[in-house]
């Protein structure tokens, strides 16, 4: 009965770690891929580049925002 309480609870470690590097890795993702199609649209247009910079900031504060909601719920399930 014990061991599979251990378990569990090992388990449960095992899934936020890996539940914290998933968000981690994904918001470097999609920062990356922002950046990377602001960068081509600020060369296809550079009158527009105040416009599609102020975007991509807004972009990615969003997508900061969830990533880190992610890593604390993971974190939540690591010590609760």
């Amino acid at each position: 009965m014990l061991s599979f309480i251990v378990l569990e609870v090992a388990l449960a470690k095992f899934g936020a770690a890996i539940g914290a590097g998933i968000a981690a890795i994904a918001a470097g993702i999609g920062i990356g891929n922002i950046g990377s199609g602001a960068m081509e649209a600020i060369a296809r247009q550079p009158e527009a580049a105040n416009d599609i910079r102020s975007n991509m900031i807004v972009s990615a504060a969003l997508i900061e925002g969830v990533a880190f909601f992610a890593v604390v719920v993971c974190l939540l399930i690591l010590f609760i």
